[in-house]
């Protein structure tokens, strides 16, 4: 029986909006909790603010009230929901219908509990909340600052939760080191070229954590990785302490050796912004007269550690490089371009007093070139795998906890938060050709005749970065010399049943007329200008602040002025390039900072990671207010939560042309999507090419010759490929050489045709495709699926890296090493599973060796699966898909929606668009075609399936689309059952 304290709460949250108890006072959907015994460094009040009945939001401060702020992320919520609020032996629970929260009023200490009594998540006893002052020191605070003192202030946070042994977190945006289940891992949250980071956590668990803050974040260690000298006992390679041996050995054999307190040679500074600093860190304290470019380095010595631990190492590193440690080889060699460096995380266990032997051997490839490693602070492994979250500058600790019964449930719960996904256009489905880049015209016209003279799928070109005049970026006008009537190449595009997109960068170089305009009002950040900062192009600018209102409005008027409505709407989409905002290449933290601001709304420290967010406002609100049933479509390099909401696309930055490039993409592209973003991509064979590989294709255009890096070339875009076409933008992007299929080999090479074979089978997907593009926006749905979304509960899927499930019915397992002609499989469990081109049946729960000729990667298809291949196309809507081939997998039931629209307005939120259900009856072998519900102009009102039933023991020789046999029947819209044989 509830007591009757417990009834009149009840009674009273029911008749009032607001009413106050002892531990806690209710006003609406919040719940404010004074702790009553605070602790320094800790919450003074607690606020609860129920969002939904499977969505509470956790604010906390250190102060007596909390300050009214304006979220970036989180959209309006309208909703009321229904939910109690109880008192018990000092405790405040709040319940809804599918969570309870429930907090200690003593010490805020919080934990919440699905509806059924089950823990999700609980903060640690000691150190679950940390919150301490913080000011923004005055070096990260930029040029001409207009800030307040109050503006310059907030709190960093920490937030620590305990984990239980089987816990496995994913999410965090786009990173590269490889990792997919981040249990126990470091990962520092900014935004960069290669990196996007996102505040929102998934646990296998079935709840997420999207936390509100835009500043500088950490998942896991909260503290800075140190440099070498601050966490070990350094000795040289003599066995001296004190320092590490580093020697210099340039390319015509002249020979420096010196001691080394450490290895940060990571940033470039501009000699005003070193003097403004007070150091010369970074690569001004390599020797001046050495000659990087052809070198060889070596850093030798001993590391000895002060406590037994698993250290953690982060190695950021240009040219190649590897690393030993007491013999073993911790990172295998890596390679990065010079302008572009990377990072690689590695652990090594050492004991307390063990002199670890260390070995960096590192050869620059580069005039300037950068090397660096450090480790974080040593944690016992029960600390360092607890779910750990940090923020450097926000209001106060601010968080949504979203549970569900799936991991679907999470992103959904994300998106009520955060913003519903678009209907992306179905051109945007196909294949995209771009290249770094096309310099004129007749070369964009030239570039996409010929794949329509070859018969090789595409839709979408794309125009890279200098199509102005050298001097003049962001004055977003065709070089004339080059582009000499930029309608009449528009034209030809689109009469080639072709669309194009074009790139512009929030840059601006301060001599064209954009600048001045956004200048007057200041809204260009003026860092850069100050302290003389040229580009590689030699010219001094910066970029606008996305963050005024005015300046986002300014500058979309004078992208529609110069390129949109002058070119009467043929621009199909924006590429928006450097959207970090990349100010500079290669800087410090504190140094990027000063350069992005001060902002609009406050400092670049508080407003570090959210810039293209609010730069894609810009354009989508632009694009709609002068074209408002043109879908929008933007691909930007940085993403952050939210952005699905304005029709954005995020591609993984400016990676190499290496197979661990190639193998990091994967967990990249499956932790960004599961962490709400439904649309990614990335350069499908690398950006940054390294120069054994251009010799190569030069020899090749010289003298015909395949030698072996050629070889390997020719399969490292050939795997890449194959990887690209179970992924949501299906897009090849790089330097030279040139990406082109015919580019990258003759028509009779087994890359050339592999290549054009997945390219088509891609478009024999697209009403499978594009049903999932509307499912993204109507059912909240993720199209690349790491293993977990749909297995969740085996164990064995929680941190395969290299496969995922591209909506409901492909398994893609792409090749990612060299010559590998197999490669091992696990089959979750939960299912069995069909070779999707000889129908070979396996049962589930097992690890197989699956053949890979070059021409193939494996792909499976589990047991219910339903696939709705389209007619071959060569355009997206180059014909309506009157016949579609409709593959049904035996052994289990299963159910699939197909949606169909107009493809590229904005009619279908008016609700002009079709779906047409079908279900399989496993045990009666029966498929159900549902009633179409809905219409739209120009749909088909009557249609044939070709219906293809799949069981074990059906052994075909290739997956045949055209050819299969199978039960050809007429459909007219309404229901119908066929009895499969």
């Amino acid at each position: 029986m509830k007591s009757a304290k417990t009834l009149l709460i009840v009674f009273l949250a029911l008749c009032c909006g607001k009413m106050t108890a002892a531990d806690f006072t209710r006003d609406g959907n919040y719940v404010t909790i004074p702790v009553k015994s605070p602790v320094v460094s800790g919450a003074k009040m607690l606020r609860l603010q129920v969002v939904g009945e499977k969505i509470i939001r956790v604010q906390a401060t250190n102060e007596l009230s909390f300050k009214p702020k304006k979220s970036l992320i989180i959209v309006p919520q309208t909703a009321n929901p229904y939910y109690q609020v109880t008192e018990k032996a000092g405790k405040v629970i709040v319940s809804t219908a599918a969570m309870k929260a429930i907090v200690e009023a003593k010490t805020g200490r919080i934990a919440f509990y699905s509806h059924d009594g089950k823990p999700l998540l609980s903060e640690s006893k000691s150190g679950g909340k940390t919150i301490v002052p913080f000011k923004v020191p005055s070096r990260e605070i930029g040029a001409d600052s207009h800030l307040s003192e109050e503006q310059l202030q907030g709190v960093s946070w920490h937030a620590l939760f305990d984990s239980p042994k089987d816990e496995a977190f994913y999410g965090l945006g786009q990173h590269q080191a490889e990792e997919l289940n981040m249990k126990g891992k470091n990962e520092e949250l900014y935004q960069y070229n290669t990196k996007v980071s996102i505040p929102f956590v998934i646990s296998n668990k079935n709840y997420g954590i999207l936390w509100d803050s835009y500043s500088f974040c950490r998942f896991g260690n909260p503290e800075d990785y140190m440099q070498l000298n601050r966490a070990f006992t350094l000795y040289n390679k003599e066995g001296k302490r004190g320092s590490l041996t580093g020697t210099y050995i340039e390319k015509d054999g002249k020979r420096l050796v010196r001691n080394e307190d450490s290895i940060y040679y990571e940033f470039a500074l501009p000699e005003l912004a070193r003097k403004k600093a007070g150091t010369d860190v970074g690569v001004a304290n390599l020797p001046t007269s050495f000659k990087l470019n052809g070198a060889h380095v070596t850093y030798e010595g001993y590391l000895e550690a002060p406590v037994e631990n698993v250290y953690r190492f982060m190695l950021y590193y240009a040219g190649y490089m590897k690393v030993y440690l007491d013999g073993k080889e911790v990172v295998p060699e890596r390679w990065r371009t010079a302008w572009n460096p990377n990072s690689n995380k590695f652990t090594f266990p050492m004991k307390k007093g063990h002199k670890a032997k260390l070995l960096i051997d590192w050869f620059p490839d580069g005039d300037v070139s950068y090397c660096g490693l450090r480790v974080a602070s040593p944690r016992s492994e029960d600390e360092q795998n607890k779910l750990s979250i940090w923020s450097e500058m926000t209001p106060d600790m601010d968080y949504y906890v979203i549970t569900g019964n799936t991991i679907d449930d999470i992103i959904s719960g994300y998106r009520t938060l955060t913003g519903k996904a678009n209907v992306y256009p179905k051109w945007a489905l196909g294949y995209w050709q771009s290249r770094e880049r096309y310099t004129n015209s007749n070369e964009i016209e030239a570039t996409l005749s010929e794949f329509r003279r070859r018969n090789i799928p595409i839709d979408n070109i794309v125009q890279d970065w200098n199509y102005w005049r050298t001097d003049s970026w962001g004055d977003h006008t065709f070089d004339a010399t080059r582009y000499p009537n930029p309608q009449q190449m528009l034209d030809s595009v689109h009469a080639l049943h072709g669309r194009f997109m074009i790139s512009v960068w929030p840059k601006f170089y301060c001599s064209v007329k954009n600048y001045k305009e956004l200048e007057r009002q200041g809204w260009i950040y003026q860092q850069a200008v100050q302290d003389s900062i040229y580009d590689w192009l030699g010219y001094m600018g910066s970029f606008y602040d996305a963050y005024s209102d005015g300046a986002r409005k300014m500058f979309w008027r004078q992208m529609n002025d110069n390129l949109y409505q002058k070119y009467k709407f043929g621009i199909d989409a924006w590429w928006m390039d450097a959207s970090e905002p990349n100010v500079r290449d290669c800087t410090p933290m504190w140094y990027r900072k000063a350069l992005c601001g001060p902002t609009a709304l406050g400092s670049s420290t508080e407003y570090f990671n959210a810039y293209s967010i609010v730069n894609a406002d810009a354009i989508y609100n632009g694009q709609r207010s002068v074209n408002p049933n043109q879908r929008v479509f933007l691909l930007t390099r940085s993403g952050f939560a939210g952005e699905q909401r304005y029709s954005t696309a995020t591609w993984s930055g400016d990676i190499a042309t290496r197979w661990e490039d190639m193998r990091a993409q994967m967990t990249a592209g499956m932790n960004y999507s599961i962490s709400g973003l439904p649309f990614w991509g990335m350069d499908q064979g690398g950006f940054c090419v390294e120069n054994r590989y251009v010799k190569a294709q030069q020899l090749f255009d010289k003298t015909g010759e395949e030698n072996a890096d050629l070889k390997e070339w020719r399969e490292l875009q050939t795997r890449w490929n194959q990887f690209g076409c179970f992924i949501p933008i299906y897009r090849s992007h790089g330097q030279w050489p040139l990406r082109e299929v015919w580019n990258i080999a003759p028509d009779n090479h087994p890359a050339y045709q592999t290549i054009v074979a997945y390219d088509r089978l891609r478009y024999r997907m697209m009403p499978y495709l594009y049903s999932m593009a509307g499912a993204v926006h109507f059912n909240d749905y993720t199209m690349m699926r790491p293993l977990v979304m749909d297995f969740n509960g085996d164990a064995r899927v929680y941190d395969i890296k290299d496969q995922w499930m591209f909506g409901p019915s492909f398994m893609a397992c792409p090749v990612g090493t060299y010559q590998a002609r197999t490669r091992e499989v696990y089959l979750p469990k939960q299912r069995g599973w069909y070779n999707l081109y000889t129908n070979e049946y396996y049962a589930g729960g097992q690890t197989i060796t699956a053949d890979a000729p070059y021409e193939k990667i494996p792909v499976f298809v589990p047991e219910g699966a339903i696939i709705p291949f389209g007619p071959a196309m060569e355009w997206s809507d180059e014909k309506p898909a009157e016949l579609i081939t409709l593959y049904i997998y035996g052994g289990k039931n299963g159910q699939f929606t197909l949606y169909e629209d107009e493809g590229t307005n904005y009619n279908y939120e008016r609700g002009k668009y079709a779906t047409i259900p079908f279900s399989y009856d496993d045990k009666i072998q029966t498929l159900t075609i549902g009633k179409r519900e809905g219409s739209f102009d120009g749909m088909l009102q009557s249609r044939r399936f070709k219906v293809v039933y799949r069981h074990p023991g059906v052994k075909v020789q290739d997956l045949d689309i055209d050819g299969v046999d199978g039960m050809t029947v007429n459909y007219s819209g309404n229901a119908m059952k066929i009895k499969l044989k």
